[in-house]
């Protein structure tokens, strides 16, 4: 039976086959939601419903049971039971829309043992306008892409990027190592919409896993010297103490940051290590009793995400005030 799905904000409506997800027949009727990954890994897609109910043939990673129980789905996976009416009122377009350049490799150095900073300019005259947290596409000539964060605060037309080589990747890989500066690459920003909401006055928890600490730093970036910096928590899991790639320069964030903690953890650590071991979000919880009051930010593999959202929504986290983007990686 096909369902009848109205959008509350738009008033725009459409129609969903039987065993479309709600996100394949906004598409199909060109509607634009909210969306990224479409295999319910990342969040991007999280509307709420208002009226009617949804199935999953698999529950989805990127969402937690109590934000399904708070009323929440992801539309790329979620299946109507029948007519819906769907908000989402916090799945905002991004404020400038994307578009397509080309731009100028700057420079690629190594940033840990198996992460690559890689700096572009774009050619125009304006500076790039961008929302910190949001992605860029590089596109290859095959007519694939590559999503990278970007790493730095908009602000110019230099942008820096954490690329993680991927063993077998043609791009991270085969290409990235091989770029010199004046090489140009085609590429489409701003895209996404994880992003940081100052509107939300809130202390911001921000937990990374790997490169997920680039968009993290794009937005502590463009706070550093705001007099109204709320708290800020970064907590960043990664595997050995080698892995942490940015970590004296995190250290010195807290001078320009308003009342600073930089927690890193790590999973496998060795007998030197001095600091917190094992999960990243078990080490939230162990000092972080209550969420209720924060505005948290996660960003690196959707299992993280997946056991952090399922976490922190016991600890109180409010669904309305939890940002996620999870990364996946493409091996060819």
């Amino acid at each position: 039976m096909s369902c009848r799905i109205e959008i509350l904000e738009t008033q725009e409506s459409f129609v969903v086959a039987p065993g479309e997800s709600v996100l394949d027949g906004a598409l199909r009727a060109g509607i634009r939601l909210a969306h990224e990954c479409t295999f319910g890994g990342c969040g991007t897609c999280r509307v709420r419903v208002v009226e009617g109910s949804v199935g999953y043939e698999e529950f989805p990673m990127g969402l937690s049971e109590e934000e399904d129980a708070a009323g929440f789905a992801l539309a790329c996976q979620a299946r109507p039971r029948g007519n819906l009416v769907l908000s989402t009122a916090r799945a905002e377009e991004p404020a400038v829309p994307a578009r397509r350049a080309t731009a100028i490799v700057q420079a690629v150095a190594p940033l840990g043992p198996d992460v690559l900073h890689l700096r572009m300019a774009l050619p125009d005259e304006a500076p790039l306008d961008f929302q910190p947290g949001q992605y860029m596409k590089i596109l290859l000539d095959d007519g694939s892409h590559r999503s990278f964060s970007m790493a730095s605060a908009p602000g110019g037309n230099a942008i820096d990027f954490h690329v993680r080589r991927i063993a077998g990747g043609r791009f991270t890989t085969g290409q990235l190592p091989r770029l010199r500066p004046g090489d140009k690459l085609e590429v489409e920003v701003p895209l996404g919409n994880f992003s940081l909401r100052k509107e939300d006055y809130r202390p911001l928890l921000m937990v990374a896993t790997g490169t997920g600490l680039a968009p993290i730093k794009s937005m502590l970036e463009s706070l550093m010297d705001d007099p109204d910096c709320p708290p800020v928590s970064l907590y960043w899991g990664m595997r050995s103490a080698a892995d942490l790639y940015l970590h004296d320069d995190i250290a010195s964030w807290g001078e320009r940051l308003y009342d600073f903690q930089y927690v890193p953890v790590l999973s496998r650590a060795d007998e030197s290590w001095q600091g917190r071991r094992g999960y990243v979000h078990d080490a939230v919880a162990a000092d972080i009793g209550d969420l209720s009051e924060h505005a948290i930010y996660l960003c690196g593999s959707p299992n993280m995400i997946r056991d952090a959202k399922q976490t922190f929504m016991v600890l109180g986290a409010q669904a309305p005030f939890l940002y996620a983007d999870g990364f996946t990686f493409q091996h060819t």
